[in-house]
This record gives C-alpha cells, sequence and structure tokens, in this order.
C-alpha cells in the first residue's frame, strides 16, 4: 500500500490545484484566454510559469516516491522527502518573479526540488541494486 506517497500525492494535488485557479483568476482579470495579451500581461506569465514549473517537476518525484515505497523504501525517507519537496515548491512559488531571477525563494526552492529529485533517484537505486 502507499499510504505515505497517498498522503504527499493528495497535498500535492490540492497545492495544484490553487495554483491553477491562480492562472485561471489572472485570465479572468487579464481577459486573456491563451497566452499572456498584448503587451504581455506579466502577473498572469508568473501564474502560468508557477504552474507549469509545478507540473514538471512534482509528478515525477511522486512516482518515485511510489516506486520507492512499493520497493520497501523508508517512510522516514518519504516523510523528508515529502516535506522537503512541499516547502521547496512553496518557497518557489512565492518567489518566481518575472524581473528577478535571484529572489531567495525561488533560488531556495530550485535547490530544494533538484535536491529532492537527486536523493531520491538515489535512493531508488540503492533499493533497486542493493
Amino acid at each position: 500500500m502507499l499510504t505515505t506517497t497517498l498522503l504527499y500525492a493528495a497535498l500535492f494535488a490540492l497545492f495544484a490545484l490553487g495554483l491553477s485557479f491562480k492562472v485561471g483568476g489572472a485570465r479572468v482579470n487579464a481577459k486573456v484566454s491563451v497566452l499572456y495579451g498584448e503587451p504581455a500581461n506579466m502577473d498572469l506569465a508568473e501564474n502560468v510559469r508557477r504552474h507549469q514549473n509545478f507540473l514538471e517537476y512534482v509528478p515525477m518525484i511522486l512516482i518515485l516516491m511510489g516506486a520507492i515505497e512499493l520497493s520497501g523504501g523508508s517512510s522516514t525517507w518519504l516523510h523528508a522527502f515529502g516535506i522537503v519537496l512541499i516547502v521547496s515548491r512553496v518557497l518557489h512559488a512565492v518567489g518566481l518573479k518575472h524581473d528577478n531571477m535571484g529572489h531567495p525563494g525561488r533560488l531556495v526552492g530550485m535547490v530544494g526540488t533538484v535536491g529532492v529529485t537527486v536523493v531520491a533517484a538515489g535512493y531508488g537505486l540503492w533499493l533497486y541494486f542493493f
């Protein structure tokens, strides 16, 4: 049973929905259905990128977490991956600004997401080979 992965999948589903609602609200405010308007509406563009970036990373990590859990991986490690990923994704969403690549939230969120990906992948490979 994938109880630990289920917890984080449910939390991330709610977070993804929140990001999606922010995109929808920004589209309504900008009166733009597709793309970002003319001239580009940067609030809409930022919200779209936050949502897209989430969808580029989180599903892959959740699949990896599920495979680790099915392979007998430690729930402690899975909770660590989930907690770090939640914090990282929130920080990244707060820090993703079109005019500030160096926002601390974006940097910490990116490092946390990459860190979880690398460590979880390494742990998955260790479980497979050993």
